[in-house]
Order: C-alpha cells, then sequence, then structure tokens
C-alpha cells in the first residue's frame, strides 16, 4: 500500500503524527493508499518555509514569475494523461473527464502568466503642486488553500495559480480522500522553476484546518466545500483576521421554457446532471418544466436518454460517469433518495440497486430521476451531490424565476429557450451568482471569475480571473512630493487637499 507524504520546503516528508487517512479505490471499494494527518508543528515547519521563500520570490520580477508558470502549464500538458489516470484511480471520475478536470485548471494558469499587467497599479502625475501619486498592487505574503475532494487538480490551480504569480507563498491543505495529483502538481511546480518552499502541501483533517485558519503568519485562506463547512471557516478565519473567501454547496437550476429545443436540451441536461456521477458543485440537479406539455415531453425524452447512459470503472473509455468517491457518500446520496420517496415526490428511476459486475465492492450508483418535486421537501432543499435529477412543474415564467431565486444557495441556473427577451430578463432578475443562456454549466471562463451567492459563497471577492488577483493581493497607494527649488512650505493644520 502507498503511503503518501507532505510536500513541505521543496521535497516529500513523512507524516510525524502517527495519525492518516485512507484512500479508496471507489472501483473497488479497496483502500490503496494512506494520507497522513498533520499536527500542529508540521504545519508550523511548512508556514515558516513558506515565509523564509516569500520574502525572495516576492523580490522576483513579475516577468520572470510568469515564466515559471509558462512552463509549468507546458509540464501540464507533457503530463496530462498520467495526471489524469492518477485523479481517476483516486476520485473515480472517468479518464475523459480527469482531463477536463486538469484542464480547466490549466486554463487559470494560461490566466496567470498574464498576471504581471494586473499588478501595475495607477499612476497620476500632478495631482497637486509638485505632487504625484502611484499605487502598485503587492502579495499578501504567506496564504492558504483549502480544497475538496471533487476537483483536486483545478480548484487547487484556481487558488495558488494567481496566488503565486502574484507573489505569495502558498500552503495547500488538499481533500485526504484523494490527495495524490495536488503533490504530484507541486512536485511539477518546482520543476519549473518555482523555488523549493513557495509551494506546500500539507495534509489533514478538521484539526489541520482549523490550525490553518489559527496561524499567525497566514494572512488569507481560500476555501471551496459544503456551505455549513463554509460558513464556519469563514467565520473563525475571519475572527483571527484573516481575509477569507469560502465557496459553499449548490441547487443549480435548468429552467425549460416552452420553446426551448428539447433534443438539445436532454442532451445538455444528461451531461450537466450525470457527469461525474453529479459531484459537482455546478452539476445541474434540479429541471424546471414551464407547463404541463414541456414537463411530460421532457420526462419522456429524459427516461429514454438515461437508459442509455453507461455506468463503468473509471478507466472505462465507454462509460459516461463511473463511481462516487467513497462507501459512505454512497449512503448519503442514497439517504437522500429515499427522502425523496418519503416525501411524495415520484422516483421515477431508482439507481440505487445498480451493480457493476466484477466491482460488486465500488462505490456505484446507476442515475436517479425524480419528478412532482415540491419546494419544501428536503431532497430538493438540501445539495444531494450524486447522480439525481429533479423534475419540478411550474405553470408560468414568474414561478420558474422565483425557485431558484428563493433557493438557499444560488450557485448557478441556466435557462434553456428560443426566446431572447425571456432569456435577458431572466438573467437580469435571478438570484444567482452564475447565469447560463442554453449553457448548462455555466463555469465562468479563466478571466473572468467564479463564485455564488448567498449561502453558496462568503466573502466579498470570486476566484481566480481579476477577482483572484485582488484577493491574494494588496493595494499600497504612494503620494510623493519632489519640491521644486528646495522651497519650504508653510505649516499646515489642516487636512491636506489639492486646491
Amino acid at each position: 500500500m502507498r503511503t503518501l507524504h507532505h510536500f513541505i520546503g521543496g521535497r516529500q516528508v513523512a507524516g510525524a503524527s502517527g495519525h492518516f487517512g485512507e484512500i479508496f479505490d471507489p472501483n473497488t471499494g479497496a483502500v490503496q493508499a494512506r494520507v497522513p494527518l498533520a499536527r500542529q508543528d508540521e504545519l508550523d515547519q511548512a508556514v515558516a518555509d513558506a515565509e523564509i521563500a516569500q520574502r525572495s520570490w516576492a523580490q522576483v520580477n513579475p516577468q520572470r514569475r510568469a515564466r515559471v508558470m509558462f512552463e509549468f502549464k507546458r509540464l501540464l500538458e507533457v503530463h496530462m494523461e498520467e495526471l489524469a489516470k492518477l485523479l481517476s484511480s483516486e476520485h473515480g471520475k472517468v479518464i475523459d473527464d480527469a482531463k477536463g478536470d486538469i484542464q480547466r485548471g490549466l486554463e487559470v494558469i494560461e490566466f496567470s502568466c498574464g498576471i504581471p499587467h494586473l499588478l501595475k497599479g495607477e499612476y497620476t502625475q500632478g495631482a497637486g503642486p509638485g505632487i504625484d501619486v502611484f499605487s502598485a498592487r503587492q502579495p499578501l505574503g504567506v496564504v492558504a488553500g483549502i480544497t475538496p475532494f471533487n476537483f483536486p487538480a483545478m480548484i487547487p490551480m484556481w487558488m495558488f495559480g494567481p496566488a503565486i504569480a502574484s507573489g505569495n507563498a502558498f500552503i495547500l491543505k488538499p481533500s485526504e480522500r484523494d490527495a495524490s495529483v495536488p503533490v504530484r502538481l507541486a512536485e511539477l511546480m518546482l520543476e519549473a522553476g518555482l523555488p523549493a518552499g513557495v509551494l506546500n502541501v500539507v495534509h489533514g483533517d478538521k484539526e489541520t484546518v482549523e490550525a490553518i485558519l489559527r496561524h499567525p503568519t497566514v494572512k488569507a485562506v481560500s476555501f471551496v466545500g459544503s456551505s455549513d463547512i463554509a460558513q464556519s471557516v469563514y467565520a473563525l478565519g475571519s475572527q483571527h483576521g484573516k481575509r477569507m473567501q469560502a465557496m459553499g454547496g449548490a441547487k443549480n437550476h435548468g429552467i425549460v421554457l416552452p420553446d426551448a429545443d428539447l433534443d438539445q436540451t436532454v442532451a445538455d441536461l444528461i451531461g450537466a446532471a450525470y457527469g461525474s456521477a453529479g459531484e459537482r458543485c455546478m452539476a445541474l440537479p434540479v429541471v424546471v418544466a414551464v407547463g404541463e406539455a414541456t414537463a411530460n415531453a421532457l420526462r419522456e425524452r429524459l427516461v429514454a436518454a438515461i437508459g442509455k447512459l453507461r455506468v463503468g470503472v473509471s478507466g472505462d473509455p465507454q462509460a459516461h460517469f463511473g463511481p462516487v468517491i467513497t462507501a459512505e457518500h454512497k449512503a448519503r446520496i442514497a439517504r437522500h433518495v429515499q427522502a425523496g420517496v418519503d416525501e411524495g415526490a415520484e422516483l421515477v428511476i431508482d439507481g440505487r440497486g445498480f451493480e457493476l459486475a466484477g466491482h460488486e465492492g465500488g462505490f456505484f450508483l446507476g442515475p436517479c430521476l425524480f419528478d412532482h418535486v415540491k419546494p419544501g421537501m428536503k431532497t430538493y432543499e438540501e445539495e444531494i451531490f450524486g447522480p439525481v435529477l429533479q423534475i419540478m412543474r411550474v405553470e408560468t415564467f414568474e414561478q420558474a424565476l422565483q425557485l431558484p431565486s428563493r433557493h438557499q444557495y444560488g450557485n448557478g441556473v441556466t435557462i434553456f429557450t428560443r426566446n431572447g427577451d425571456a432569456a435577458r430578463e431572466f438573467a437580469e432578475r435571478v438570484e444567482v451568482g452564475m447565469v447560463g443562456i442554453n449553457v448548462p454549466i455555466p463555469v465562468p471562463v479563466a478571466y473572468h471569475s467564479f463564485g455564488g451567492w448567498k449561502r453558496s459563497g462568503f466573502g466579498d471577492l470570486n476566484q481566480y480571473g481579476v477577482d483572484g488577483v485582488r484577493f491574494f493581493t494588496r493595494t499600497k497607494t504612494v503620494t510623493q512630493r519632489w519640491p521644486r527649488g528646495g522651497a519650504v512650505s508653510d505649516q499646515s493644520f489642516v487636512i491636506p487637499t489639492m486646491r
């Protein structure tokens, strides 16, 4: 059995706590590796190394820092197959989906190559007599990221790419469920020319998370996870003076108007609801059909399309999706499905009994489909994070608009329609952070920013893009005066103005 190590100061460091977590093979249910859970002194060592390395890294000019990111991008492309297979083996997502995970992170690295432009600040010559004013964005110092299991490549790169390109050192605490890829990313960053200690990977559990949030040297923390934990993390980090961003859960809706292209809509819904076994915060688990005729036609097409889905091992090139991450998570999804049945929703397709021949111990679930789901049902109000799609039926556009707007989560939403006026009104009025128009998973491109509203996001700044640079830097503004001829100004006891 493999034993993972921390990555501290540019080298792999064996865990010293004596406590380990287990990494499963979701295809078989067997334990394939163990991961050390850090104690306080191990975190302290990583932070100390990062603090020393950051001082020199911040003095490297932005263009040279960008060259490291360029080389890291090249190495990611060279090692794509290796990384995808490693990711797939621990997470359970199929290889093509694993490559998408890496590619989406790589696109933020591409954006990070251009960050020197965003650090320039502003300049005003002659703001007053002999006075010039200029500003620049400077790194915070040592910052940290706490990332979830569902995107072990993408989300770490969303965080450490902008942070490191901006001159910070970074402590990454990845999920202990699939921790191998984050360590491999750190190794590739070192190979790309990043100085030792600038990027460190410290494995751990809740205790490690709380230690990061309390650590006096860590200046900012970016987090992605469930909403309850995100809210708690945000509060604890803020209490200890950290700049915080904490992204939470989701219950994304797809609104289908009567004029939608149903064949295309169904194709989009199937991929968005069941891809990666639904383990995405931007999955689309709720479809809201406007009108009974729309709902009936949609249901018929969905049932037919779901019948053609192939659930298989993560290495099966013909599989549409693989197993979920753990037995515990599989059981949790099954409880949500049963709650829907108990509350009166119609379970049209039940995937709970699915078993894959030869892999009976794997964490597999077949696709599930509900109809006649209602507001107030637990299965609707809470995030399931599994291969479960729910149909809701409403009569009007206004009713459809209100469902995602009133939900506790506000991550993403999509409307399917041919009506540009309806789409524009929907995008303007809906109370959700990321909106798709005939786009089922509206994750913004790397030069925009990712972030939800309400209980899907805690903090003022979104991830990656310009907001990512703002989060990991602070503005310094300099007002300077160089009087001509050495003239001495009179004493003044009033607030300075530029009159």
